[in-house]
C-alpha cells in the first residue's frame, strides 16, 4: 500500500497571518477612531456633565473596598516576605523601607490597576455590549444624541479622575497593614518601621504613582468602552467583549507599567 504524504499548502499560514495583522490593524484604525471622537465630544458639555458624578461613583468609590482588601493582605505578605529575606543580614527596619517603596512603585498601583481591569473595564464593556445588541446605541442616535459624548467620554474621563484615588488608597492601606503586621509578629517598634519608611522615600515616588494611575485608568475605561461598542452576536459577544476587555487591559497595563518605570525612573 503505497501512502502519499499530505502537503499543506504554504499560503495558508502565510494567510492566516495575514488575516489577524488585518484584524489588528482594523482594530486600531477603529480605536483610533473612537479616540479622535472623544476629544471632540468634550465639546458637549451638556451631555456628558451629568453623567460624570454617577460614573465617578461607580468607577471610583464602588472600587475601593475591592482594592483595600487586595491591599491589605499585599502589605501583611510584603512585611512578612521582607523580614524572611532580610533576617541576619539586614537591620530589620528595613522592612519599611521595602513595603513602602514597593506599594507605592509597584504594587499599589499595579495590582490595583489589574483588579479594576476586572471589575470595572470588564462592566462597561458588558453594558455598552448589552446597549449595542439591544440597538440602545441606534436609538441614542436617532434622538440626536452623540453616543460617544454620552457612553464613552462620562466613563473615560471618572477612569482617569479616580483611579489614582482608589491607588492611593490602596498604597496607604498596604503600608498600614504591613506597619501593624511588623508590630504584632516581627517584634519591631512603630520607630523602627517608620525609620525605614521614611530611609529612602522620595516625593516623586507618590506622583510617579499617580502618573501611572491616571494611564492605568485611562486605558481600562478606554478599552472597556471600545469592546462594548464593537460588541455583535448577542449574549454570546457580550461575553467575549468583557473577556477581551479584561485580557487587553492587563497587557497594556504591564507593558506600560515597564514603558513609565523605564521614562520616569
Amino acid at each position: 500500500m503505497v501512502l502519499f504524504p499530505v502537503t499543506v499548502p504554504l499560503s495558508r499560514p502565510l494567510a492566516a497571518s495575514g488575516r489577524s495583522t488585518l484584524a489588528a490593524l482594523g482594530s486600531i484604525g477603529q480605536a483610533s477612531a473612537l479616540f479622535a471622537g472623544s476629544v471632540r465630544a468634550l465639546r458637549d458639555i451638556g451631555v456628558w456633565g451629568p453623567l460624570l458624578l454617577p460614573q465617578m461613583a461607580r468607577v471610583g468609590v464602588a472600587s475601593v473596598p475591592i482594592a483595600l482588601f487586595i491591599a491589605m493582605f499585599t502589605g501583611i505578605v510584603m512585611s512578612l516576605q521582607a523580614s524572611y529575606t532580610l533576617t541576619g543580614t539586614i537591620p530589620l527596619y528595613f522592612v519599611g523601607t521595602m513595603v513602602g517603596k514597593t506599594m507605592i512603585l509597584e504594587l499599589g498601583p499595579v495590582l490595583t490597576g489589574l483588579t479594576l481591569a476586572g471589575r470595572v473595564g470588564a462592566n462597561i464593556s458588558a453594558e455598552l455590549g448589552t446597549m449595542r445588541v439591544t440597538e440602545q446605541v441606534d436609538a441614542l442616535e436617532t434622538l440626536a444624541y452623540n453616543p460617544i459624548a454620552y457612553l464613552v467620554v462620562p466613563r473615560t474621563l471618572a477612569g482617569i479622575l479616580m483611579f489614582p484615588f482608589v491607588v492611593l488608597l490602596a498604597i496607604a492601606m498596604g503600608i498600614m497593614s504591613g506597619w501593624l503586621t511588623a508590630l504584632q509578629l516581627l517584634d519591631m517598634s512603630s520607630p523602627e518601621f517608620i525609620k525605614g519608611l521614611r530611609l529612602f522615600f522620595e516625593p516623586w515616588d507618590v506622583w510617579f504613582a499617580v502618573v501611572k494611575s491616571v494611564s492605568f485608568g485611562a486605558v481600562v475605561t478606554g478599552i472597556g468602552c471600545f469592546c462594548g461598542l464593537q460588541t455583535d452576536q448577542g449574549a454570546e459577544g457580550v461575553g467575549r467583549s468583557a473577556t477581551r476587555t479584561v485580557v487587553v487591559s492587563s497587557m497594556i497595563i504591564l507593558c506600560l507599567d515597564a514603558f513609565w518605570a523605564a521614562v520616569l525612573l
